[in-house]
């Protein structure tokens, strides 16, 4: 299923071909989201209890095989005994940093291992760069939509852009993020030690480049952080100019005429919003039956008479793209298409550029799991509700985690920082459970899509084999203020629950900022709020906001449902 992450075979994604020649640590020069938990210190910022002036010291033992940077702080506290570290972290991704620095604040002495550069896929590949040519695209399309501005009474010139400017602003973002992360992590202290990182046995851990000797080191407890890397199914040809994955498609250098985007889920949609407001047609090729497969049904269908429909787009659904060869000596790019279930030939399509957009692979090749008698599944690092490793016989191995893309619970930048921080509770003694169903996603697009928890025929499945009912409440755009003075009345939010306690099983908005709506919901859920309780919650007034003060309101709960008694507060 090319819309989705489900392999047939092993995914085999070698790790040390990713090593960075050159490791910057200077701000002035500094090297997505989609779904993004970065930190204050990300941006800037460091804790006040912590001095802000941090030193680059040479390892004790320098090699040329790796490059460790530590800061002259308290922060980053002694290890235990026996150990050179409390923690390392192999991958310094936006998993990574959430947990090395969660770990310093608990005072655990800490390293982190990266072989190619800070903010992983997230900053440099994709959630980060992403949003700044989402950015773009949501200008251009103010700008080009003569209706929308005629009724807010305004007149603008034709607009154009300057694909180079375009793509600029999409790396400098990407610099500035990574340069700050960097910052954060030697601003509390947290080694950073360049290099591919590999475990070698228990609680020991090697790093370096390729063609240089190894560093070894040892540390009470190791937590995997790799990532994922594009997924490209088999008899794909990727050029990286005319056949081309998201990390390509972020630089954009290039804006073809025609393309098609393989894969409807949340990457080929942004995309396709960035493609077209640039002037593209864009084809949509998607394995299964109906586009946007992940998505709550009436969200995707009202998404593709919003986000498809209207624009320049086409699409080929319940079929394969059996070969796709990138364009040459003047043909164009070639795409053989055969159905999904039958396998018969199904058409052929000549197009300008393909992208390929198939959802992501683990990036955990070569991290020595078969010394701690590891087996990955379809490329995962199989886990247990605490992120604790399982090897080959099912039991857990002692000290080894993995958060993040690299066990496959949730492929969300945000879920990878939240595993980090629930993993270093744990080590601190006090033991933590991550709540995936309260962990929210977004799609960036124009109108924007985000989900948290169940979609309705999820919970009605649910509540067939456990014996509850579910109830569907919605409330529209079209009713909220705010949404009406910027003339964007198009949306809707939809909540899933149980009318006979109360509690929350999902919510999914498509409308203006849904991507900011949606914690509302995420947080109830969380922690455990009820619909009887947070729906006398105020909110001001005007806002987007009370769409889903509205939508929460117009639940029915069942009256012998009781409500909680918060102790009242008086002025």
């Amino acid at each position: 299923m090319q819309s989705s992450i489900s392999f047939s075979s092993p995914i085999a994604i070698s790790r040390s071909d990713r090593t960075s020649d050159f490791f910057s640590f200077n701000s002035s020069k500094p090297s997505y989201l989609r779904f993004c938990g970065l930190r204050r210190e990300a941006l800037g910022f460091s804790p006040s209890k912590r001095s802000n002036s941090a030193r680059i010291l040479s390892s004790t033992t320098p090699r040329p095989s790796s490059k460790k940077v530590s800061a002259s702080l308290s922060g980053n506290g002694s290890p235990s005994k026996g150990f050179d570290y409390d923690l390392v972290i192999i991958g310094a991704g936006v998993g990574g940093h959430g947990a090395a620095l969660h770990a310093v604040e608990k005072g655990l002495k800490t390293a982190i291992i990266e072989g190619d550069v800070v903010g992983g896929t997230c900053v440099n590949r994709g959630c980060v760069p992403s949003k700044a040519l989402l950015a773009v695209s949501g200008r251009m399309r103010e700008l080009q939509s003569e209706h929308h501005l005629k009724a807010l009474g305004l007149q603008v010139a034709a607009a154009s852009y300057d694909r180079q400017g375009v793509a600029d602003h999409a790396n400098n973002l990407a610099s500035k993020i990574r340069g700050n992360l960097t910052n954060s992590l030697k601003a509390l202290g947290v080694d950073i030690l360049t290099g591919v990182g590999t475990i070698l046995g228990p609680q020991k851990v090697k790093y370096g480049k390729v063609g240089f000797s190894d560093a070894v080191i040892t540390a009470k407890d190791i937590i995997i952080a790799t990532g994922s890397v594009p997924f490209v199914p088999n008899g794909i040809e990727v050029d990286g100019k005319t056949v081309i994955t998201s990390d390509h498609a972020l630089k954009l250098e290039f804006v073809p005429d025609w393309i098609a985007i393989v894969g409807s889920g949340y990457i080929g949609l942004e995309f396709s919003d960035v493609y077209t407001a640039l002037g593209c047609e864009v084809t949509f090729v998607e394995a299964l039956d109906q586009l946007m497969p992940g998505f709550d049904p009436e969200i995707g269908k009202l998404a593709q008479r919003v986000l498809i429909n209207p624009r320049k787009i086409d699409y080929h659904t319940g079929v394969f793209a059996k070969k796709i060869s990138p364009a040459k000596d003047g043909k164009p790019v070639m795409i053989e298409l055969i159905d999904a279930k039958t396998k018969e030939p199904k058409d052929t399509l000549e197009v300008d550029a393909a992208l390929i957009a198939t959802g992501r692979a683990p990036f955990t090749k070569g991290l020595g799991l078969e010394n701690v008698n590891v087996v990955t599944q379809r490329g995962f690092v199989p886990v247990d509700e605490r992120m604790q490793v399982i090897d080959a016989n099912g039991n857990l191995v002692p000290n080894v985690y993995c958060i993040g893309d690299a066990n496959g619970k949730m492929m969300l930048a945000h879920a990878a920082s939240a595993q980090g921080i629930s993993v270093v509770e744990k080590l601190c003694g006090r033991d933590n459970v991550l709540n995936h169903l309260s962990i929210p996603a977004a799609c960036f697009t124009h109108p924007e899509i985000s989900m948290v928890g169940l979609t309705e025929p999820q919970a009605r499945e649910k509540a067939e084999k456990e014996g509850f009912e579910v109830s569907v409440a919605k409330t529209s755009f079209k009713a909220n203020t705010k949404a009406l003075a910027e003339n964007e009345g198009e949306g809707l939010a939809k909540l899933i629950y149980r009318p006979d306690t109360g509690e929350i099983l999902g919510v999914h908005i498509l409308g203006l900022h849904a991507a900011d709506l949606i914690h509302e919901a995420s947080n109830a859920i969380a922690l455990g709020t009820r619909i009887q309780d947070i729906k006398f919650a105020v909110h001001a007034h005007p806002t987007l906001s009370e769409v889903l003060d509205e939508l929460f309101k117009s639940a029915k709960v069942n009256a012998s449902v009781p409500q909680s008694a918060p102790e009242p507060v008086v002025l």
